[in-house]
Formats: C-alpha cells, sequence, structure tokens
C-alpha cells in the first residue's frame, strides 16, 4: 500500500483531502506515515497559522511569527512532544521545527491546539535545505536536534546528521553566543558529535565536565521513550556548544 492510499470508509469532517488518516490505530501503521484523525484533523485546524511554506529566499521570522524574539531552530521533532514542552516553558523565544514525517507534524499541531502554543511555527521541509536558502548568516538564536537517527550499522555512518558540513553551517547562522544543544540516547553516537562539533572552530564547549558532556539542561524535558531507557539503565548525552 502506499502513502496515498485511500483507507476504508469516508474521512471524518474536518480532514484536509490530501492528508491520509487512520481510522483505528494499529500497530504500527504510523511507520509508513499515517497520521491518526486527531492529528489529520490538526492540520485543518492549526495548521494554517502554524505551518510555513518552504521557499528558497530569507525567512522573515518576525512576519511569521508576528513578533520579534529570539529565534530557535529545531531539527526533527518526532512526535513533538519536547518541541511542546519547551515552547510553553520558554514562551518568550520564537521555536521553527523542522520534520518531515506527516505524522509527526500532525502530532505537534494536535499539542498546539490543546496547550493553546503560540511561538512554534513548523516547516515539513528537509531542514538542510531549510538551513541553504532560508536563514541568514547570524540569525539563529539556539539549535536543537535531540535523538536524531544514529543509523547503529557502520555502513551507514554517513547517514547521520552530525556530520562537519552541517554543523559549520548551523555554526555560521548562529549569532555570537548562540547555542547549539545535540542529546542522543547511543554513546557511539553521542562520541562522534563530541568529536565532529568539538571541531568546529566557530564553537566553543559550554561543558567543563572531563568528557565534555553537559548537564541536561532544564528546559528539556525527559521523554516517556527517555524515561524507559534511564530505568533500564541506558544512557542520554547531551552536548551544549555556543557560538565564539
Amino acid at each position: 500500500m502506499t502513502d496515498n492510499a485511500p483507507t476504508d470508509g469516508p474521512k471524518p469532517a474536518g480532514i484536509p483531502a490530501d492528508v491520509p488518516f487512520l481510522r483505528t490505530i494499529k500497530s504500527y501503521v504510523l511507520r509508513a506515515g499515517r497520521t491518526t484523525i486527531g492529528q489529520a484533523k490538526a492540520y485543518g485546524l492549526y495548521g494554517p497559522a502554524n505551518l510555513l511554506t518552504y521557499a528558497p529566499q530569507a525567512l522573515d521570522a518576525s512576519a511569521a511569527f508576528g513578533r520579534s524574539a529570539p529565534l530557535i531552530l529545531e531539527i526533527g521533532f518526532g512526535m513533538g512532544e519536547a518541541t511542546a514542552h519547551i515552547a510553553r516553558v520558554r514562551p518568550d523565544d520564537n521555536f521553527l521545527c523542522c520534520e518531515v514525517h506527516e505524522a509527526g507534524v500532525g502530532a505537534l499541531l494536535k499539542r498546539i491546539g490543546e496547550q493553546d502554543l503560540n511561538n512554534i511555527r513548523i516547516l515539513r521541509h528537509d531542514a538542510v535545505e531549510v538551513i541553504d536558502h532560508m536563514l541568514n548568516p547570524g540569525t539563529l538564536d539556539g539549535v536543537h536536534i535531540f535523538f536524531p537517527d544514529p543509523w547503529h550499522k557502520s555502513k551507514h555512518h554517513k547517514r547521520r546528521l552530525i556530520q562537519p558540513a552541517l554543523v559549520n553551517k548551523l555554526a555560521q547562522r548562529l549569532k555570537s553566543g548562540g547555542y547549539l544543544h545535540c542529546a542522543t540516547d547511543w554513546q557511539p553516537y553521542a562520541e562522534q558529535m563530541m568529536q565532529v562539533i568539538g571541531a568546529e572552530p566557530l564553537l566553543s564547549n559550554t561543558s567543563d565536565a572531563a568528557d565534555g558532556f553537559a548537564t541536561k539542561p532544564d528546559y528539556r524535558p525527559l521523554t516517556k521513550f527517555e524515561n524507559r531507557g534511564l530505568k533500564l539503565g541506558h544512557g542520554v548525552w547531551d552536548l551544549v556548544f555556543q557560538r565564539v
């Protein structure tokens, strides 16, 4: 079945015509990109005010958010649980969030509506193109990259998001004093992140710990997945670097 294949029965009212949905939640059609009914409805209810359209031109953040405020880029927010939490506890910041998966975007839109958040804007587009074409140098106050795919097999390491070229692009787009915050629960990836980010001359590690890893900032919540991992003895590593 393709991502655009029809589901059984008519689509409930309020769901945009181009958004596929699940009539019942199963385990786990969501992996194939399906949205739940609630997530799909959120596109129609909250999408117009909170979804931005990708365009290869510099983003006018003040116009997009309706105000001037520190701008934080988040790359890959999953189902948006941490994103919504951070936006709620940091209401004076604007959060520009990139995610390509439809279900995740729908889930964050649903959270935006349920929690009455007005400081999140979403681009359902490849973050690298957003960085390359929509964000000018020195425009970001922070970057969040939480639990990116670790691509465990050695032959797939080249697919990992944290690579020297991307880190340099992000560093260039940070204002002086702006920060890059990454987190992972896979130690080999954490070590690679430390090596790659630590080698970027535009960034300085904010941690004075012997291993270079940071204490988890208060604004980043522990997700249910992370809590389960910690109870099983799994580690989580945070890296916080600052633009010099």
